[in-house]
């Protein structure tokens, strides 16, 4: 974090003395210093000079990150070591020859065998101190192997925000118990191969899944299902087809789950996503906005046709123990506690209003009514309601909020989505990529208009003449701008997803 400026700050006061490769290491030693420390001792380059040289020029960086704060905020900052920082940084007036002095203090450091411990906390400072605040605009989940190394991190931080992403909202309400969203989850990490995740980080047993998976899809699943291979998760072609039965199976049973929650809540307005009904087994197709798609797949043994939105007794039994296991981890409730506590729908920061994806907008421009247990909200209070709803859910255990965080996580209006459906079941079982396309809501086209943006700006009380609109979430391409209407809306989503 704070990547930039460090290096700005080595340059500053090392670029007369150091050369471009010195400044390189240094700035490599801020960024990772146990990744760095255990290289430069394997290299045998941790000589005591090495130590002297090294300590001096960390405390330069670091008294320039930290000096527009006050000697007692710094000292705040420093969760170890308080009084060796404090004497690095701050030497007493009365110490004659400083040189010396901190000579002795690393001397005594290194005899101690603290030294690397030191190094740490000293380039751990330097990153804290050159970021005042912090802004996540939203999914720390689902992008990576490790959410949980991100959010233990985060926790750590003097001072930040977060904007609820999705695929946050999507984990917050399977830590409700949410059976929606909990299929969710457990069908992305299986699609991304993380399943390691949910078995070692939050302790959730995966192994009923995988048992059910391979004793029911005895069939081979299509390629669609077959995992992603990334940097990370490397697959033998046996272990590939077992991540594919788990995707399916959960797949199935998420299908039938949002069936019933679709009914339950015509308000959601999502009748098109039942599909488990539209398939005709004899031919082989399914029927999506009244035009037939051939299926890639049929067979589907759980499913009865009579009543495809049933679960079977196995599978009732199965997402009711998972439920359980994520409602009852505590590792996972800690983290999800501090995207309670820090978090929010939409945040304004120094005349910056952010939010994760959109507002809903109407093809005209105007704000999308949307009326919820008989009230409507539109624009800026129907974010403030959300706000509501969603701490609703969880501090008051509601089940109609509860209910919508699974729409949260993929409805039209939910200004965490930003589309108009999510095709999950069409992505795996139709081919004709055409029944693929999930459309962006009018917000995207909007969002290049400068009065469009100084209006919504205004309404949400925002000082229009140096204010932008912040988004994440939807990422620009190689070739476009991340900075739209004459400056006053960014995305700083880009080229990642």
């Amino acid at each position: 974090m704070g990547h930039g400026r460090i290096r700005n700050k080595i340059d500053l006061s090392f670029k007369n003395s150091l050369s471009l490769k010195e400044r390189n290491k240094l700035a490599t030693l801020i960024y990772y210093p146990e990744e760095k420390l255990k290289q430069i001792k394997e290299n045998k380059e941790d000589s005591k000079e090495w130590y002297k040289d090294t300590i001096a020029r960390l405390v330069e960086i670091c008294r320039m990150a930290g000096g527009k704060y006050t000697r007692s905020k710094v000292r705040k900052s420093i969760p170890k070591f308080k009084y060796i920082m404090d004497e690095l940084l701050h030497a007493p007036e009365d110490v004659g020859n400083k040189a010396e002095y901190y000579d002795e203090i690393i001397e005594a450091i290194i005899e101690l065998n603290i030294i690397d411990d030191i190094i740490i906390q000293i380039a751990d400072t330097i990153k804290q101190m050159s970021i005042d605040h912090l802004h996540i605009v939203g999914d720390i989940f689902d992008r990576g192997i490790h959410p949980d190394y991100i959010i233990e991190r985060l926790m750590k931080f003097h001072s930040l925000d977060i904007e609820w992403g999705n695929h946050d909202i999507l984990w917050m309400g399977a830590t409700l118990g949410n059976m929606a969203c909990i299929a969710n989850v457990i069908r992305i990490c299986a699609r991304y191969g993380n399943i390691r995740i949910l078995e070692d980080t939050y302790g959730i047993n995966m192994r009923p899944l995988s048992i059910f998976a391979l004793d029911t899809y005895t069939e081979t699943p299509p390629k669609r299902l077959l995992p992603r291979e990334l940097d990370y998760n490397k697959y033998s072609e046996s272990d590939k087809i077992i991540l594919a039965k788990i995707q399916k199976a959960i797949a199935v049973i998420q299908f039938k789950i949002e069936g019933e929650l679709i009914k339950k809540h015509p308000e959601y307005k999502m009748k098109d996503r039942l599909l488990l009904d539209k398939i005709d087994y004899e031919k082989g197709t399914v029927t999506i906005e009244n035009k037939e798609y051939e299926l890639n797949d049929t067979y589907f043994p759980t499913i009865d046709k009579n009543d495809p939105y049933k679960l079977t007794d196995k599978e009732r039994e199965l997402i009711e123990r998972l439920r359980e296991s994520f409602m009852e981890s505590s590792k996972l409730n800690e983290h999800i506690r501090f995207l309670y506590a820090k978090g929010c729908t939409y945040k304004i920061f120094n005349d910056n209003l952010l939010m994760h994806a959109c507002i809903p907008i109407n093809e005209d421009g105007s704000y999308t009514d949307i009326t919820l247990l008989g009230e409507t909200y539109r624009g800026k209070e129907y974010l403030d309601h959300l706000d509501k709803a969603i701490r609703k859910a969880y501090f008051e255990q509601n089940q109609e909020a509860s209910d919508y965080m699974w729409y949260l996580w993929c409805g039209e209006n939910s200004p965490f989505f930003g589309k108009d459906k999510m095709t999950t079941f069409e992505q795996y079982f139709v081919n004709d990529k055409e029944s693929h396309k999930e459309h962006k809501i009018p917000y995207y086209k909007y969002i290049t208009d400068e009065k469009f943006c100084k209006k919504v700006l205004k309404d949400f009380g925002v000082k229009e003449e140096f204010s932008h609109i912040i988004n994440g979430h939807v990422p620009v391409k190689a070739n476009e701008s991340p900075v739209k209407a004459n400056g006053k809306l960014l995305v700083i989503d880009r080229w990642v997803c």
